[in-house]
This record gives structure tokens, sequence and C-alpha cells, in this order.
């Protein structure tokens, strides 16, 4: 195989979000380590941002600042960041993915938060605040068609069997 074919499979194929989505609310959301998880934004504190998530299967969900500090909305029941976390979620991924990650069904026209049942559960908030400063990292790198050596170490498809 030459470098060129090899240039062109390692390329990862970026999957546009089912709907646009604007970033200010929840900069950050994923599907990722069994849980729908991410980073919303203080709607008091341009400084505090709050680290979010609910666990696939179970629905135990976890809302706290990025400063380890419980989330005041959370008595008993999901907070505001964690629906907006949904929201963001549905937009980015649609409703369909994000409840089949989650392991739930979601009829027509029903709402998808509505159909979740979990209680509160600590989760590695550190984790996905990491890694949401990660991805902010990237967008300080220039523009550049040319892999990014730290992206670049996974094999070419289909080099591995």
């Amino acid at each position: 195989m030459t470098v060129e074919e090899r240039e062109r499979r390692s390329v990862v194929r970026v999957v546009p979000p089912v709907r646009p989505r604007k970033l200010a609310k929840v900069p950050f959301v994923e599907l990722a380590d069994g849980r729908l998880q991410g980073v919303v934004s203080s709607g008091s504190d341009i400084a505090r941002v709050y680290v979010s998530s609910i666990a696939a299967r179970t629905h135990g969900y976890s809302c706290g600042t990025n400063n380890n500090r419980p989330c005041g909305g959370l008595h008993g029941a999901p907070c505001k960041h964690l629906r907006a976390l949904v929201d963001e979620a549905v937009l980015q991924y649609g409703l369909d993915r994000v409840a089949r990650y989650l392991r739930v069904d979601v009829g027509e026209g029903e709402d998808l938060m509505s159909r979740l049942d979990g209680s509160p559960e600590p989760a590695p908030a550190a984790v996905v605040f990491s890694r949401f400063l990660r991805h902010l990292a990237y967008l300080e790198l220039p523009d550049t068609t040319e892999p990014i050596d730290e992206l670049h170490w996974f094999p070419a498809m289909g080099a591995v069997r």
C-alpha cells in the first residue's frame, strides 16, 4: 500500500449534525463511555460550566461544575443542564440514535427526557471536561488538510485484521 493510499484510508469520515446547533449553551456533547455526556454553559456565570451526563441502560444522571461542585438544580430529578444536554444531543445525533444509545423507547412525539427513569449517580466529570478542553485546543491549530500527528496513530482501515 502506498503512502497516498494509507493517508486516504486513515481519514475519518465526519458525520454532520442532524440539524445545525448553537454551541454557546452546550459547546460539547458526545455519546461515549456508555453515557450521553457533555459540557453545558452556566446561565448566570460566564466562567462556570457544568459537566453533565446520563448513563445508558440505568439512566443514572450526574451534573456538577467544572470545579467539582454538585449542581444546585439536582433535587431528585434532572436539572436544566441535563435537559439542555439531551436537547443538543438530539440536534447533533438525532432522536433515534440518542434513544438507541441510552436504551430507551421513545414513541412518535414523545419527549426523550420523560422516558428516562434514572436517579443521581456519580460520573467521571474530570474525564469529560478534559476531553472538552482537548477539543478546544484543536480550534487553535492552523487550518490544514494534513493529518494531525497526535490523531494519526490509528491503523489504516483494513491494515490490521
